[in-house]
Formats: structure tokens, sequence, C-alpha cells
């Protein structure tokens, strides 16, 4: 059997959560659950006209194939995907993707839930919040509950 080789990206587009999720499981018999995780711009109560996202080229998609591959080495995965938006991002649009097939749901459910804790704490991006007044916000903080999201992988 071929090894699994995650499909990572880091894009400005938006994505197809239907096409990506056929060119995982497109002609595969072998898989038995297919969990996604779709990330949405939040309007903070109608505050938010827009979240500016904003990464480090290279080093993000690096960080990102890494922590598949953790994923993959941890759980019987047929395949997975992550991708992330960059740029401006408007409330109830697309940021995140993480798509992780395998034979029993377990597997799928504990690997997106690992990618999305994992990318939310180590993966080079930074959030800027504009303001539906036309104000800018600061640049967003880390949140704690993230650190202890992922803690519970140790």
């Amino acid at each position: 059997m071929a090894p699994v080789v995650p499909r990572v990206g880091v894009q400005a587009d938006d994505f197809d959560v239907t096409a990506e999720t056929a060119l995982l499981t497109d002609g595969r018999r072998d898989i038995g659950a297919v969990v996604s995780f779709i990330g949405l711009c939040r309007d903070e109560g109608g505050m938010l006209s827009a979240l500016e996202l904003e990464h480090y080229p290279g080093m993000a998609e690096a960080e990102m194939s890494r922590v598949c591959q953790l994923a993959i080495e941890r759980w019987p995965l047929k395949g997975l995907t992550a991708i992330h938006r960059h740029g401006k991002i408007a409330p109830g649009a697309n940021i995140v993707l993480v798509i992780a097939a395998s034979s029993h749901r377990q597997a799928a459910f504990d690997a997106a839930s690992f990618v999305m804790d994992f990318l939310k704490t180590s993966a080079p991006f930074w959030k800027k919040e504009h303001f539906a007044d036309g104000s800018q916000g600061g640049w967003v903080s880390a949140k704690d509950a993230d650190d202890q999201a992922r803690k519970r992988w140790d």
C-alpha cells in the first residue's frame, strides 16, 4: 500500500469542500469515514467587517505538512487534507479546511481534531481585525484555550 501523502495548501482563494473531499476519496473502496472541519470567519456580534490573515510563506506550508505527517504517523489514515486561506476574509467565509479519511470514524475524528489543535498553536498565521465602523483592531492574541486543547495530545 502506498504511503499517505497529505494535501496541504495556503491560498487566498476560497476552497471547495465538495471538490476537496472528492479528490481525497475518488475511487477509494477502503475509506469508511471522512471527517471534515471548516473554520469560518465570525462577525463578532456584527462588529467585524473582515479578518485579515497573514502567513509566513514557505514556513506555513512546512509547518502544516509537519503537523499532517504527525497525524498520519499517529492514526491509520487513508488521506488527509489541510488548506488555510490568507488575505482579507469576510464574516461567514471559509478560513480553514481539514479533511481526514480513514477506514473507521474514530481515527478520522481524532486526526482532524489533532490537526486543528496543532494548526491553531504552531502554524505561522497572524490575524488582524477590521471593524464594521472602518477602524482596525490590533493583531489577535493567541488564546489559552487553544494551548490547552493542544496539550491533550501530549
